[in-house]
């Protein structure tokens, strides 16, 4: 079999990613006018809806981080084609950290641990000063948004000498992607606490961190399925991008939507069996005052209806379909986020706010213009890895 041509310069981006490169800043520059205009007149709502896109746009960076590693782990060739997506995507988590300032800045705006006053009438938020305070929530912040860079940022560098060198130890990514999930899962849970569970700080729930986690990595997911789709205009790259390869994308969608399922329905069984009173107002405020129909649409648009799409293998081997489904499940995890967050911030009747997408569109349309840029940087294939011309003679 004659061996594939490994040169850097046939796996470029294709003009697709230009294209989307500029949709998505045209998009987050129309989104960040918006939010100036709504900050100036209801700076309230601003930071509620920000908190809201910012969250969603969040889970792809550090969902594909986690990907990466489990990648790195598994040693397979099933994500050998979304490497470099992965690497592009969590190498913007600083961006991600500095789009977090105004959620800090909001701060007072959004937890209600915060207030001095509040907290001084209340034993439980007393209880909980010692960790949920602001200079602790900021710490911790700039602990997280470290620990991911660096992650994101040694492992992205490694691929690249990689490239370069073909006697790079292929153990050093073990090494690091090993220790690095469980660290990563712990620091998500953590964050998760305190920027989202922590909107209701009398609540809790111990499935509630890994259940996010889980939930960024679907997102990820679907984003690099949408993705693999444009990438494969370039012939090159193509041949890494087989049917067998969307075929296993498709597989892995349906593992977290059921994994993602499984969480939820745990959660909620726990919950709802126990009926303590510190705990069950989480659902209730969500089974009304017209929330209950965003939770009917997610238990059937999250789960029932992508479920029964990718039981078909068609849909998973034909690659326009499964774009589609991964499209949709972006829509879908954007619900979900608001679904877990609107109730709290909102403190009402179900509404949907024009500044809730116009930020989700600001942050993802800003988010995107950086993570082409960054995927444009490199070959999109790594062509230093020793399982590629293997993935490019068969795409097995």
């Amino acid at each position: 079999m004659t061996e594939p041509n490994l040169n850097p310069d046939l796996f470029q981006a294709p003009p697709q990613i230009d294209t989307l490169q500029k949709a998505g800043l045209g998009i987050g520059l129309l989104g960040l006018v918006a939010l100036a205009v709504g900050f100036a007149s209801n700076p309230e709502q601003f930071y509620k809806s920000y908190l809201l896109g910012y969250v969603f746009v969040l889970g792809i960076p550090i969902g594909s981080l986690a990907l990466l590693m489990v990648h790195h782990l598994s040693g397979g060739r099933w994500s050998l084609a979304l490497r470099r997506t992965f690497e592009a995507s969590a190498r913007t988590i600083p961006l991600m950290a500095v789009l977090f300032l105004p959620i800090i800045f909001g701060i007072h705006h959004l937890y209600e641990w915060s207030h001095l006053d509040v907290v001084a009438n209340d034993p439980i938020l007393r209880a909980k000063a010692p960790y949920l305070n602001e200079w602790g929530f900021i710490f911790r912040a700039v602990a997280y948004f470290t620990i991911w860079s660096g992650l994101a940022m040694m492992l992205a560098r490694w691929s690249l000498q990689q490239d370069t060198q073909p006697s790079f130890p292929l153990d050093r990514f073990n090494k690091i992607a090993g220790p690095g999930v469980l660290i990563l899962g712990l620091t998500v849970t953590f964050a998760s606490v305190d920027w989202v569970m922590s909107l209701d700080p009398h609540w809790f729930s111990t499935l509630f961190g890994l259940w996010f986690l889980v939930g960024m990595a679907l997102t990820a997911l679907a984003f690099s399925i949408v993705v693999a789709s444009l990438i494969h205009n370039n012939a090159n790259v193509a041949k890494a991008l087989s049917v067998d390869r969307f075929h296993d994308y498709g597989t892995l969608m349906y593992a977290f939507i059921m994994l993602w399922a499984y969480l939820s329905y745990s959660q909620f069984l726990i919950i709802w069996s126990a009926n303590l009173p510190e705990e069950i107002p989480y659902y209730l405020r969500r089974f009304g005052d017209g929330w209950q129909g965003i939770t009917l649409v997610i238990v059937a648009g999250h789960f029932v209806l992508p479920w029964l799409l990718l039981l078909f293998r068609s849909t998973k081997r034909m690659r326009g379909r499964l774009v589609a489904v991964a499209s949709f499940m972006l829509v879908m995890r954007f619900l979900d986020v608001f679904w877990l967050i609107a109730p709290w911030v909102k403190q009402g009747a179900f509404g949907i706010h024009w500044m809730d997408i116009a930020a989700a569109l600001c942050v993802l349309g800003l988010w995107v213009g950086a993570f082409c840029y960054l995927l444009k940087g490199r070959a999109l294939l790594p062509v230093g890895d020793p399982y590629l011309p293997e993935a490019l003679a068969d795409g097995h």
